[in-house]
């Protein structure tokens, strides 16, 4: 069986820090993401969120890579190289080679929920954007790696019942439909990343082996 691999989207799940000395090196949150693996590679399912702001994201991502690049004086096209090292794995939303800038694309909502700046995300939400673009960094080699926060039209089919004036947004300048801030590579983080990936590992081998004792298949015996 090939190592565990963390998704970058996922590092921030892991580095939750443990509450007490007896929760041991992974913390209960870290452990029920853990478990959560196991279930996904047991099963051969991936456990995906679906929701109508997901699927906004999924539909504009397009568009919000062309605004920010509209906003930036960018010309970023959306990455689909997937990189990986000996501890974690993740796809970009865009880079590029020449300039070595990378970004990220978070298309928000709607105005209700479109940052003024990073300090209007959520710390737990901050937080984990933040690991995620540790991971970028240190699989791209890049010194740093920013959040674009972008506001575009929500499709007309997601938009249900709340206020038209909160998700059709084309009219607003484009610089005030893009919020952005910068993550800064940090090696010891890194360090910090491949220690609890190793930990994460042994704790998923327990997991799976508790699973595999419990669920062996009994041969049934002759009538």
């Amino acid at each position: 069986m090939a190592p565990l691999l963390i998704r970058c989207s996922a590092i921030g799940r892991l580095m939750t820090d443990p509450r007490s000395k007896t929760e041991g090196p992974l913390s209960a949150g870290a452990k029920t993401f853990i478990r959560e693996l196991v279930s996904q590679d047991v099963f051969g399912v991936f456990f995906e969120a679906a929701d109508k702001r997901l699927e906004k994201g999924r539909i504009v991502e397009g568009e919000s890579i062309a605004l920010v690049n509209r906003v930036r004086g960018w010309n970023m096209r959306k990455n689909a190289e997937r990189r990986a090292n000996s501890w974690i794995t993740g796809e970009v939303d865009c880079w590029d080679e020449a300039s070595r800038i990378g970004c990220d694309i978070k298309s928000a909502w709607s105005l209700a929920t479109f940052p003024l700046s990073a300090d209007d995300v959520a710390p737990a939400q901050r937080a984990l954007y933040e690991w995620q673009m540790l991971g970028y960094c240190w699989l791209w080699g890049a010194d740093e790696w920013s959040v674009q926060y972008a506001m575009v039209d929500t499709p007309p089919h997601l938009i249900g019942y709340e206020p038209i004036n909160l998700h059709i947004v084309e009219h607003i300048p484009a610089h005030r439909r893009v919020t952005a801030w910068t993550v800064k590579r940090d090696e010891a983080r890194e360090d910090a990343i491949a220690e609890r990936v190793e930990h994460a590992r042994a704790y998923y081998a327990q997991v799976r082996d508790e699973f595999e004792a419990a669920h062996q298949m009994r041969q049934m015996e002759p009538a």
